[in-house]
């Protein structure tokens, strides 16, 4: 799958419009291998993107858990640390 579509369940604050939205675009970009389409594909890849948005949030409206949310901050440096480790620090 796409490494650019990040998680976006379970984190406090929750995620955006714009964060969903955002993903809707990497996972359409990627079923189609578009980065732009043509302007004879253009409306079908919009209305792609906001079908799959809305069926993001309703996903993401619809799911429980017990686990406390994540903090963003926390997220980031651990997938900072993980980058360090494996990369190697400049």
């Amino acid at each position: 799958m796409c490494r650019n579509i990040k998680t976006l369940y379970n984190f406090d604050p929750p995620a955006t419009e714009d964060e969903i939205q955002a993903a809707a675009l990497q996972f359409v970009r990627k079923l189609s291998g578009y980065n732009s389409p043509s302007k004879a594909n253009e409306e079908a890849f919009h209305l792609a993107i906001d079908e799959v948005a809305q069926a993001a949030r309703k996903l993401m409206d619809s799911l429980v858990t017990n686990a406390e949310p994540r903090n963003r901050e926390i997220e980031l440096q651990r997938a900072r640390a993980r980058n360090a480790q494996r990369f190697g620090s400049n």
